[in-house]
């Protein structure tokens, strides 16, 4: 995957609809469209636009999204205050690849977007698969540990990852500093290792513009 996953939002808030859009921006990998309110908004911008991933609540004021995921031959993940048992499993039953209550915060949908991002990938201009390639595809998008070879690695990406203190979140910068890189080499390494999981992506908000990244080593 060379392009970006375009991300639709729809929820009937406007506001938190451009706050997600705001996360979902500030997801290396993701560009969020424009979000819409409604269901009928969002089958028009399927339609025209056929955005890669939906993001999606439950309550909008003309449909239920119940409803409207079954509509749609997009992928969708659900952003939503509905927390009865019943509403979850009915969005699993028709579709639904992810299920974030609200309130959320952004390190939890960057981590769904991220999985997504990875099923994506390993999935990704493969005409056969085997078994092994589908159950690793699924357990990337659920989050599960995945049983692989261990993979040998180049003496810059032990690097990077051996800057990383314990219990620390730091900046590509903080990175390159500790191992003598430029900060897009540091970059580009940093999500490489968030893509397999081996390092956790996490958003730091200033009073103003975009946020910012840190890493860490993941958590036991």
């Amino acid at each position: 995957m060379t392009e970006d996953l375009r991300v639709l939002i729809v929820d009937d808030d406007f506001h938190v609809g451009r706050l997600h859009a705001g996360f979902v921006a500030a997801v290396p990998g993701f560009t969020a469209m424009t979000p819409v309110g409604t269901a009928e908004q969002a089958l028009r911008v399927v339609h025209s636009d056929e955005p890669d991933l939906i993001l999606l609540d439950v309550y909008l004021p003309d449909a239920l999204g119940l409803e409207l995921l079954r509509s749609v031959d997009v992928d969708v993940m659900m952003l939503t205050a509905a927390a009865d048992a019943r509403s979850v499993r009915k969005a699993i039953r028709r579709g639904a690849l992810g299920y974030l209550i609200k309130p959320f915060t952004a390190d939890q949908l960057t981590r769904q977007l991220r999985s997504y991002a990875r099923y994506r990938r390993l999935l990704a201009d493969q005409q056969n698969l085997s078994q092994d390639a589908v159950d690793r595809a699924l357990n990337a998008l659920h989050g599960a540990t995945v049983a692989t070879p261990a993979k040998a690695r180049s003496v810059t990406e032990t690097a990077v990852l051996e800057a990383l203190r314990p219990g620390m979140q730091q900046s590509a910068v903080e990175v390159a500093q500790a191992v003598g890189i430029s900060r897009a080499t540091a970059q580009r390494y940093l999500s490489a290792l968030a893509d397999e999981g081996a390092v956790e992506i996490h958003l730091r908000y200033g009073s103003t513009g975009r946020p910012e990244h840190r890493y860490s080593a993941p958590r036991g």
